[in-house]
């Protein structure tokens, strides 16, 4: 079959992608951008690749569009495939029937924490020799790619909360046919298609009525919304991240160390390189999955410790005459704030200098305008970015100084203009940022000779 694929370079269209060619399909497709490093993933793997949304990339007729959920009515590659009469699906329709029924699907779901919680479960399934599929929006690096096929019945998916389509509103993982879930939290976010938070709530609520009465219910039961959430309606056994099930207790203060128990007795003692309590509780969610499953304490404890986690989650980037740059992908003031305890307690006496984009809709439309500034007070020195006006106001009291900039370059040279050895340079974003990563790096290199 021919399949084209609108909106091919986005995380998990081109997951969507490799899983197609891998089924033995023909796959094309086109996006906006096309750039490195998904389009040297996606031609690598012999799926050819269009810049744009024209038309005339159709001349060698599909037998099926898939349709991106970026993508809307206007688009002219959308308007050609509805006037030519051409067959089209969403992305997360064609994953269902086309890989994940009759699959063990274990879904990881949440505001927060699903790309890292779904690359740890598919490594531990791993290294268990159980060689599961997997569909990830982002790039495990214990993997290299953000998606296959496997060879078992078990299926890892990042079960996101986003609609599936300009025609389907549903979230995505209403179509994934659910056996194992994990709920690790759950706040307010994409503004764009929620408006409100009890709007985000049903699609969860909706998400628990498809979970078979055979499978598992995994939730963090200190969690209000999930609390809320779960009194709607849950037909399926559960299994607790707190007190009641799964808890741990940290062993340093950086949480790369812990010793989980289960209802209270020791199960094991995790030691691997990432940092942070947010991080823990991750993976609590991700033990009682595995272990739900049969898997063994040796290895799952073996697995953590060879995990590296996913690219852009406290990714250090480079070090320069003891001045280390760091990216990670937060874009929520929860998981700001986690991201910069996590770095403080591994650095405690040294200056953080912490540099946000605001990038997600949610963030530019100033949804979490009076959270941002208290989220972020573990940082030595605040730096915001947005492209163009605001139309509102960054509320609340600092003890830091911060200031906000429209021009990322501008940003460059005011942290060039502070900087000093021994600091940490904390770099958040859900976007590009401009490089300004590794411009930074460039810059330390020349000043330093290095």
């Amino acid at each position: 079959m021919k399949i084209h694929i609108l909106g091919i370079c986005g995380t998990f269209m081109g997951g969507i992608a490799l899983l197609a060619k891998q089924l033995g399909h023909q796959v094309a497709g086109c996006d906006a951008q096309v750039y490195p490093p998904m389009s040297t993933q996606l031609e690598q793997h012999g799926i050819t690749l269009f810049e744009g949304f024209s038309p005339v990339q159709f001349s060698d007729k599909p037998d099926l569009v898939i349709i991106g959920n970026a993508l809307s009515r206007g688009n002219a590659a959308v308007e050609y495939v509805l006037e030519q009469g051409l067959a089209y699906m969403s992305a997360p329709q064609w994953l269902a029937e086309n890989v994940l029924r009759q699959r063990h699907v274990l879904a990881c779901s949440g505001t927060h924490g699903k790309t890292t919680s779904s690359s740890m479960l598919a490594w531990i399934l791993e290294s268990a020799g159980l060689q599961p599929g997997f569909i990830i929006g982002g790039v495990p690096q214990n993997f290299g790619v953000s998606a296959r096929l496997g060879n078992s019945v078990y299926f890892v998916i990042e079960a996101d909360e986003y609609d599936s389509a300009f025609f389907d509103k549903r979230a995505k993982f209403i179509h994934y046919f659910v056996n194992t879930l994990i709920m690790n939290n759950l706040e307010y976010d994409h503004a764009d298609i929620f408006p409100d938070l009890d709007a985000l709530k049903l699609q969860f609520q909706y998400l628990l009525r498809t979970i078979p009465g055979n499978g598992t219910v995994i939730w963090t039961e200190a969690d209000k919304n999930l609390q809320d959430v779960i009194k709607h309606g849950c037909w399926t056994p559960q299994t607790y991240i707190g007190e009641d099930g799964w808890h741990a207790t940290l062993d340093v203060a950086d949480a790369s160390a812990f010793t989980v128990y289960y209802c209270g007795r020791k199960s094991m003692q995790i030691k691997w390189s990432l940092l942070g309590e947010h991080n823990v509780r991750n993976a609590l969610g991700v033990i009682a999955a595995a272990t739900k499953i049969g898997i063994e304490p040796e290895i799952i404890v073996q697995a953590f410790a060879d995990f590296k986690n996913v690219k852009r989650r406290l990714e250090l980037r480079g070090t320069v005459q003891d001045i280390a740059v760091y990216d990670d992908f937060a874009h929520h003031p929860t998981a700001l704030r986690a991201t910069i305890e996590a770095l403080r307690h591994k650095f405690a006496k040294q200056r953080i200098i912490a540099l946000i984009e605001l990038g997600s809709y949610t963030m530019r439309a100033g949804v979490h305008c009076d959270a941002l500034l208290p989220a972020l007070q573990e940082a030595d020195e605040i730096i915001f970015y947005q492209a163009g006006e605001r139309g509102w106001e960054i509320n609340g009291q600092s003890e830091k100084p911060w200031c906000v900039y429209n021009d990322p370059e501008a940003i460059l040279h005011k942290v060039l203009a502070v900087i000093t050895p021994g600091d940490r340079v904390l770099i958040m974003s859900n976007r590009g940022f401009n490089n300004i990563h590794e411009k930074l790096l460039i810059e330390l290199r020349k000043r330093y000779h290095a």
